[in-house]
């Protein structure tokens, strides 16, 4: 008797389905409060205080949104989360401010960072501004150089468009109180260093005689 035998094949599971890829969320667009512009369209609570509506075009891949605001002033920080694309925070009146959004996911802990805006949000009877205080840019905070000449620069920039001058305090003294010059550009050049810590801030001053202060950089140079 011939006998035939059947066998299966030995293929195993089938394999696994290729993940599906996570799209991180994308970067938000902010819309309100304006960068760079006053803003006087809050809601008045008191004489120190304005409910302001903030703003922002909804991102791709989103899930929550959260809203930092730093006060100028201050320096200080406060963050808000979100799941639409707007939201009214209480502010300070009469006070520069920034802001900026981060998109976030469910799905990911990838994080998406907006642009960051400044505004100065409005008081009551106030008819002119002091600038926003300078944005420092170089050198870097806490950089090291081996270099025998720095750059200076910042940013400066003002609602009512009226800067004069700028005093730019410059030494090893972690509080700079010596004026390494007064001028009208954004940038000093080959400023001469030595092996030491230097610390620098920026004086904001307009027509009207209105003045800000800068956060104080430091830097460190080597040998």
């Amino acid at each position: 008797m011939l006998v035939t035998l059947l066998s299966c094949g030995g293929g195993g599971d089938d394999p696994e389905p290729d993940p599906v890829p996570i799209s991180p969320p994308s970067s938000a667009t902010l819309v309100f409060p304006s960068n760079n512009e006053e803003c006087n369209t809050g809601d008045s609570l008191n004489a120190t205080q304005s409910k302001v509506n903030f703003q922002w075009n909804s991102s791709a891949n989103t899930n929550l949104y959260t809203v930092i605001v730093k006060n100028l002033l201050t320096g200080t920080e406060f963050s808000t989360n979100a799941t639409s694309n707007q939201m009214d925070i209480i502010i300070s009146k009469s006070t520069p401010y920034k802001w900026w959004v981060i998109s976030k996911s469910n799905e990911t802990t990838k994080t998406a960072k907006s642009a960051e805006w400044k505004f100065y949000n409005s008081g009551d009877g106030v008819k002119t501004y002091a600038p926003f205080p300078a944005e420092l840019i170089a050198p870097v905070m806490g950089i090291s150089t081996s270099d025998g000449t720095v750059t200076i620069e910042w940013i400066g920039s003002d609602v009512d468009n009226d800067i004069k001058e700028y005093d730019v305090y410059f030494g090893i003294a972690m509080l700079p109180t010596t004026i390494l010059e007064t001028t009208t550009n954004q940038k000093i050049e080959n400023v001469a260093v030595s092996a030491n810590t230097y610390y620098w801030k920026v004086v904001t001053r307009d027509d009207e005689g209105n003045t800000s202060t800068s956060e104080v950089f430091q830097f460190k140079v080597v040998d």
